[in-house]
């Protein structure tokens, strides 16, 4: 029966056992309308909160961006071979799934596009496929086993990347890009000088011109390779590769003979298998010569 005037009135829904039930008659099946106040329809009222809890939490994640915005990196720079891309942290799982073998090389479509659209497909369709009336997890073993499943799968590819990504560092000897740039910030604030960089740029210093650029010699930088690290110009990128512009005033000859020979660091190899000693003499009294002009 409905409530009269009074909006305050409870309403008691109770059946009538007169009424008859027609033989042949289809059943029809309790919908969210069959337990007031204790369910609601799925489109569109549950289906608007899931949208506003969403906007809420993406005005969160801007307005989090707007007060903490991720330090710009350095310049692209495609001849820094000591470069190790990596990309955010929410996307550290697909790249490291798509390092394994049946995801990339030949399977590559597989990887890019089947899989995570198997994964997000499934996430879409869930609210359709399962349509069970239980909440308790532990009471829906399909649904919740999925679940569990696809939570340690991403905390598991996001931790084996990361180590990776360690590994890689420590093993080149590398430091990324945003703690080198922490590193000279706290320098520079500890010298007194914070602040003042950024209002008055230093001038870029004046290149060093490469010295007998036609040197019979300058043919052994191909054939080292040497071109593939420090550019076709040899003006290297960055401090992972130096300059070979003015590399003179900073080694003597013979200490240039022993980089070429045995190689410096993790970044310099040795070339005494690719050059003979004749040609690594050769080469090291070129770059010896590489001074500014005085």
């Amino acid at each position: 029966m409905a409530h009269g005037r009074k909006s305050n009135e409870k309403v008691v829904y109770v059946g009538d056992s007169r009424v008859r039930k027609r033989e042949g008659e289809r059943p029809v099946p309790p919908d969210y309308s069959s337990y007031p106040g204790r369910s609601e329809a799925f489109i569109p009222n549950f289906l608007l909160k899931e949208w506003m809890v969403g906007a809420v939490v993406l005005v969160g994640f801007l307005v989090l961006t707007i007060a903490e915005p991720a330090p710009l990196g350095y310049p692209a720079d495609p001849l820094n071979a000591a470069f190790i891309p990596m990309p955010d942290w929410y996307f550290l799982f697909l790249y490291q799934l798509l390092k394994y073998p049946w995801v990339s090389g030949d399977y590559v479509v597989l990887g890019v596009v089947g899989v995570p659209g198997i994964a997000f497909g499934a996430l879409l369709l869930a609210p359709f496929l399962d349509t069970g009336k239980e909440r308790r997890f532990y009471r829906r073993p399909v649904a919740a086993s999925l679940m569990l499943l696809s939570l340690i799968s991403v905390i598991y590819l996001t931790k084996v990347s990361w180590d990776h990504y360690q590994y890689e560092l420590k093993l080149t000897n590398t430091v990324p890009e945003h703690i080198e740039r922490e590193e000279k910030a706290r320098e520079a604030a500890q010298a007194g000088k914070a602040g003042v960089e950024e209002q008055k740029p230093s001038a870029p210093e004046a290149e060093t011109a490469l010295v007998d650029p036609n040197d019979p010699a300058v043919e052994l930088t191909k054939k080292a390779a040497c071109i593939s690290c420090h550019g076709t110009d040899l003006k290297g990128s960055g401090s992972q590769v130096p300059s070979l512009h003015g590399i003179g005033e900073r080694y003597s000859k013979e200490q240039l003979v022993d980089i070429v020979t045995n190689g410096k660091g993790s970044n310099m190899p040795a070339f005494k298998d690719t050059l003979n000693e004749g040609e690594i003499d050769q080469l090291a009294s070129w770059l010896a010569k590489q001074k500014k002009a005085e």
